[in-house]
C-alpha cells in the first residue's frame, strides 16, 4: 500500500471559514476535556493506600476503568444530544480529536515524552474527515461533508492510480490548506544498494559536508529574522490582550514564523535532490537530536534542522530511487578515512583532520562524511573506498578513490 500527501491551498467563503473555526474551537474542547479525565483517573492512582497526595485530587472509586479511547468515544455520543454545539460537527471529526489525544498518549509511554498539554484558544488548528465514500476533489473544487464545495487550488493533478482517503484541514498564517492524503494499491519494492555513493556529514559550521569534498554554506534562517521577529513581538507585549490589535499583531508574528519554515523546508529540499543527483547510495550518521536540541548551541541546532532534513532526504532518496542508510555516528570525526587509526577528541576550533600515522589532511567534516560513506559501504556488503595517498603539500586530492589496491578518478 502506497501513500501520499499532497497539500493545496483552500478559499472557503466568510461562512465556510466562520464554521471550521468554530469546529477546530469545539475538537479543542473535546480535547482539552479527555485530557484532563485521563490525568484525574492517574492522578488518584498516585498515592499510597494509606496516604494521601500533597495536592488535593479528585477522589475517583478504585473500579473505575481507565478512559481509553474507545470509553471515551462511546461517551461522546450522549454528550452531543445535549449539546447543540457538538452536533454541529462532523461525528467522525470529533472522534479525531480523541485519536490525536491517545496518539500523544502512546508517545508519552513510547518514547519518554511528557503529558500532553492542554490546547490553549486557536493553538487547535487543524481538523480530520477520515474517510469519504467518493473522491471530493470534483474539477477545480472540493466538497467537504456540513461545509459545502469551495475553489481549491490544484496546482499538481492527483497522480492516476490514487484515491482520496482522508482530507486535514489546516489553518495557516497565509490561509487555509487542505491535505490531501492518497493511497494506491499499488507496492513499490525497496531500493537496493546500487551506483556510486556518498557520506554526508551535518554541521553547524557548515550545514552539509560530502565526502567529495562538497561544503554546503549553512543559511541562518532564524536569526536571520530574529531581529524582526523580536521587534513584533516587543509591540505584541504593549497590545491589549484579546484586542483587535492584539490579534493583528499575533498574525503577523505567525506569518513570520510561516516564512521561516518555508524558507528552510525549500532549501531542505533543494539540497536532497542536489545530493541525488548522479549517486545510487547516501549515508549519513544516525544522530541523537534529542541531545542536540539542549546546551548552548540548542537554537543553532534547532534552526539547521538535521532531523526534518534527513526525513526529506530519505524521502527524495526513496523516491529517486536512491538507497538511503543511516550508520553509526559514534568517533566518525575522530577516526582517519585513509587508514582508520584513532586521531584523538578534536576542539569544535579544530576544523583541519591531521593524521599523525599516515599524515592524511583534509577537512575535519570532509574526513568525518569519509568515514560515514566506508561504514555504510561496510554495512551493505560493499567494497569500501580510500581516499588517495597525500600529496607533499599535504593536501588530498578530492573526488579520487581507491578500490582493492586500484587507483579512479
Amino acid at each position: 500500500m502506497l501513500s501520499l500527501t499532497y497539500s493545496y491551498r483552500i478559499y472557503p467563503d466568510a461562512v465556510q471559514e466562520a464554521r471550521m473555526l468554530a469546529w477546530m474551537e469545539s475538537c479543542r474542547k473535546v480535547y482539552n476535556y479527555a485530557l484532563r479525565e485521563r490525568k484525574d483517573w492517574i492522578a488518584s492512582r498516585k498515592c499510597a493506600v494509606n496516604a494521601c497526595s500533597i495536592r488535593s485530587e479528585y477522589i475517583i472509586p478504585g473500579d473505575t476503568p481507565y478512559p481509553d479511547y474507545y470509553k471515551q468515544q462511546n461517551a461522546l455520543t450522549p454528550v452531543k444530544k445535549d449539546n447543540p454545539e457538538l452536533q454541529d460537527v462532523q461525528s467522525q471529526v470529533l472522534q479525531d480529536a480523541l485519536k490525536r489525544l491517545d496518539r500523544a498518549f502512546k508517545f508519552m509511554i513510547g518514547r519518554g515524552f511528557g503529558f500532553p498539554r492542554f490546547k490553549k484558544f486557536g493553538q487547535y488548528r487543524s481538523f480530520v474527515f477520515p474517510q469519504f465514500k467518493s473522491n471530493p476533489v470534483t474539477g477545480f473544487q472540493i466538497k467537504l461533508p456540513k461545509i459545502g464545495a469551495m475553489p481549491i487550488n490544484l496546482h499538481r493533478p492527483v497522480p492516476d492510480g490514487f484515491v482520496v482517503k482522508q482530507v486535514r484541514v489546516v489553518s495557516k498564517a497565509s490561509g487555509w490548506y487542505a491535505q490531501l492524503i492518497l493511497e494506491s494499491g499499488v507496492s513499490v519494492p525497496d531500493v537496493m544498494p546500487n551506483g556510486n555513493s556518498i557520506g554526508i556529514d551535518v554541521g553547524l559550521e557548515k550545514f552539509l559536508a560530502v565526502c567529495d569534498g562538497r561544503l554546503v554554506e549553512r543559511p541562518q534562517f532564524f536569526n536571520s529574522l530574529q531581529r524582526e521577529l523580536r521587534w513584533l513581538q516587543r509591540k505584541l507585549k504593549n497590545k491589549t490582550k484579546g484586542s483587535a490589535n492584539y490579534r493583528k499583531a499575533q498574525h503577523k508574528i505567525r506569518r513570520l514564523h510561516e516564512r521561516i519554515y518555508d524558507t528552510r523546508k525549500q532549501f531542505h529540499y533543494l539540497t536532497a535532490h542536489s545530493l541525488c543527483n548522479g549517486v545510487g547510495m547516501v549515508f549519513a550518521e544516525d544522530l541523537n537530536l534529542k541531545a542536540t536540541s539542549r546546551g548552548m548551541l540548542a537554537k543553532h541546532c534547532l534552526d539547521a534542522a538535521w532531523g526534518s532534513f534527513l526525513e526529506i532526504l530519505s524521502w527524495v532518496c526513496w523516491k529517486r530511487g536512491v538507497y538511503f542508510a543511516k550508520v553509526n555516528p559514534n568517533g566518525t570525526s575522530q577516526t582517519c578515512p585513509q587508514c582508520g587509526t584513532h586521531t584523538g577528541k578534536k576542539k569544535l576550533c579544530e576544523r583541519v583532520h591531521v593524521c599523525h600515522e599516515c599524515g592524511y589532511t583534509t577537512d575535519r567534516d570532509v574526513a568525518a562524511a569519509m568515514v560515514v560513506e566506508q561504514r555504510g559501504l561496510a554495512a551493505v556488503g560493499h567494497t569500501v573506498k580510500l581516499p588517495v595517498e597525500v600529496s607533499l603539500s599535504g593536501d588530498a586530492s578530492l573526488g579520487t578513490t581507491r578500490e582493492a589496491g586500484k587507483t579512479k578518478k
